[in-house]
């Protein structure tokens, strides 16, 4: 399930470095540091416990 545009537009890494993140399938991935966290269910789980390093 895609995410709503608006909510994307807001959504930022909660690592110190704040940038955007972006949707790539079932992951928001940073766009600076490139850590992936999850969709679950059509939610993101910013938690940086639950991210995934850059692939």
């Amino acid at each position: 399930m895609p995410i709503d545009r608006e909510l994307l537009e807001i959504l930022a890494c909660p690592d110190e470095h704040h940038a955007p993140a972006r949707e790539e399938g079932e992951y928001l991935v940073c766009t600076q540091c490139r850590k992936r966290f999850p969709i679950r269910d059509g939610i993101p789980v910013m938690l940086l416990e639950e991210a995934l390093p850059p692939a």
